[in-house]
């Protein structure tokens, strides 16, 4: 539908003319301020309501509104000027549909009086619904170009039927061609706006990122130099505190804390759960895992690892969030750590094992020879003075390797400027000290407490330096404690004198002497027989001459046992149940169950 209209007829008048002119001057003045005032806003929501606002004072119509293509040519309504209802508002018309379609098609201006009869372009129901609850009537519709390409279309609309006139048409079409500049403007700005926000944010983040790296690289320089000048977790502590901030905790394979260090600000007291929930986590994932407590303080605990050990963790604990760039920094420090740990247990591995090299040495030199000269210096460069090592150290724990035994005494030894190590299979200790006993008890609360499982320990006096008479003491006592059902104590061998007979190879001569008068033809009646009258006559003892608690110790009816006491009568005589016959046959019998145990049966 061709826009129509007709200037006023110059025969009817001088002043309808003049009128027309005037008319024509204000509507071009208007139009060219109103281009004015859009070329200088700048964004899009600011232009888009002046746009219809402006159009709507020039062109005077009841309603004015702006539809914008989005990508599939769909109209959506963008700004309105006069009274509009909300459904409206939110109208979209699709593709190639209603007036806005006719304008797109034939980019030109299109109007039509009555809009509800009008034909000759694809109607939309929803949108012909909306136009008749809008009470819209009349409409003008013209593009808005930029370039070849229309990106909206300017709607004028009247509640009544009329035509629009030419210079209307003209006045809204050129008024449109201006609102399409400074929209297609605003719409540059936006991006260039957008653009340099994008760019503004590149930059921060390329500044985060090179604050990240000099940090990592001031901390990797810092952690470099702990490895090369020899410093310890500590030293790891307090260079993570300075770059990092919070409170950092180093802790060892057994999660004892090792080192601790705190900036002095702003920290609190740790919380034992989650401490405790984070450490396992840590330790069952091996990677640095987080938690947060009531109070707001951020827990991050990395695992201490190398290869499928655990040798500790490394946490930081402060009320600032924990960055990306803050936990590589944990995981390359717990690194760190677990190196210097390695290198820590590997000098410790050396030292112990030249200490027990030494030991051994001391041991098994031949007590009258003096101790060679090179062996004196080695130990004197640990300092260690051979000569004073007077107290030798046994200790045995079942639930224990005797290298974790080991590794215990080594890190005693200092005290007592004494050598351990492993000898005859045993964990075995030199040291110096006036009181035996206190130096025993001493080592065998600490080997208790450490290893959290009971243990014997055994110490002997060393005379005419014969440290292999003491190994062997010592050994044999430790023996005979467990036979007699000892599992956990610390003793001399000065306190199991009375089975000196026992444990003494010097002595054992005195000691079959003894077990042969006393039970030799007991003895030798169960070799020749196969009997076992030695074990009768010990349950009989033990249970105090009880005959019932007897004969059930040993499984068998009270008519049994009275046949082999009886039998025992007979080979030793009537009195052998007497006061002084019984304690004499009681030792007998004691001495030989251990002396069964120590050589075997």
């Amino acid at each position: 539908m061709a826009p129509t209209g007709s200037e006023p007829d110059r025969n009817d008048g001088q002043g309808e003319l003049a009128a027309y002119r005037l008319r024509r001057e204000r509507e071009l003045s208007s139009l060219y301020a109103t281009a004015r005032s859009l070329t200088v806003l700048g964004e899009v929501d600011v232009v888009l309501p002046a746009i219809v606002r402006e159009a709507h004072e020039l062109i005077g119509s009841d309603f004015v509104y702006l539809s914008l293509r989005d990508a599939d040519g769909v109209l959506s309504l963008s700004a309105a000027a006069g009274t509009i209802s909300p459904e409206f508002s939110s109208a979209r018309m699709p593709a190639g549909a209603g007036l806005g379609g006719w304008v797109i098609e034939t980019r030109a201006p299109v109007w039509v009086s009555d809009y509800r009869h009008a034909d000759g372009f694809h109607r939309d129901p929803v949108f012909d619904r909306l136009v008749s609850d809008e009470g819209l009537v009349a409409l003008l519709g013209v593009p808005l170009l930029v370039g070849d390409r229309v990106i909206g279309v300017l709607f004028a609309a009247d509640r009544t039927e009329r035509p629009f006139e030419k210079d209307e048409v003209a006045l809204l079409s050129a008024f449109a061609d201006h609102a399409a500049i400074a929209l297609n403007n605003a719409r540059l700005y936006d991006e260039s706006r957008v653009a340099l926000q994008r760019l503004q944010d590149a930059y921060r983040v390329i500044e985060d990122q090179v604050a990240t790296m000099e940090l990592a690289a001031a901390v990797h320089e810092a952690l470099t130099h702990v490895v090369l000048t020899g410093g310890g977790p500590g030293d790891i502590a307090q260079s993570l505190v300075e770059h990092l901030r919070g409170v950092v905790t180093i802790r060892d394979r057994d999660d004892e804390v090792v080192a601790t260090r705190s900036c002095g600000a702003g920290t609190t007291a740790a919380d034992p759960a989650l401490e405790r929930e984070a450490l396992e986590r840590a330790r069952r994932t091996g990677r640095c895992v987080h938690g947060q407590g009531d109070d707001g303080t951020v827990l991050s605990v990395a695992a201490i690892q190398a290869g499928g050990s655990h040798l500790g963790s490394l946490s930081l604990r402060r009320r600032a969030p924990t960055e990306s760039a803050d936990v590589r920094m944990l995981e390359r420090s717990a690194q760190i750590t677990g190196l210097l740990v390695l290198m820590r247990d590997a000098r410790v591995e050396a030292e112990e094992r030249v200490r027990g090299e030494l030991l051994t040495e001391l041991l098994s030199h031949p007590p009258l020879q003096p101790v060679h000269p090179a062996l004196r210096d080695r130990a004197l460069a640990r300092g260690v003075d051979v000569d004073r090592l007077d107290v030798l150290v046994t200790a045995d724990c079942p639930d224990r390797s005797a290298g974790d035994l080991v590794r215990e005494l080594h890190a005693s030894s200092p005290e007592w400027s004494g050598l351990a190590g492993e000898y005859l299979g045993r964990a075995t200790m030199l040291l110096r000290a006036d009181d035996p006993e206190a130096a025993v008890r001493t080592l065998h609360q600490r080997l208790r407490r450490r290893l959290g499982t009971p243990v014997l320990v055994v110490a002997d006096r060393i005379t005419g330096h014969d440290r292999a008479h003491s190994v062997t003491l010592a050994q044999r006592c430790l023996d005979v404690m467990r036979s007699l059902g000892e599992t956990d104590r610390g003793a001399t061998t000065r306190r199991y004198a009375m089975y000196g007979l026992v444990f003494d190879p010097r002595r054992s001569h005195e000691l079959d002497g003894f077990i042969d008068d006393s039970l030799g033809p007991l003895l030798d009646y169960d070799r020749r027989r196969s009997t076992d009258l030695v074990s009768t006559a010990a349950a009989y003892f033990a249970h105090s001459g009880n005959l019932s608690r007897t004969a059930h110790s040993l499984h068998v009816h009270t008519n049994t046992l009275l046949k082999r006491l009886d039998r025992i009568t007979a080979l030793l005589g009537d009195d052998w149940r007497s006061a002084d016959s019984a304690l004499r046959l009681h030792l007998a019998v004691r001495l030989h169950q251990l002396r069964v145990v120590l050589d075997g049966a």
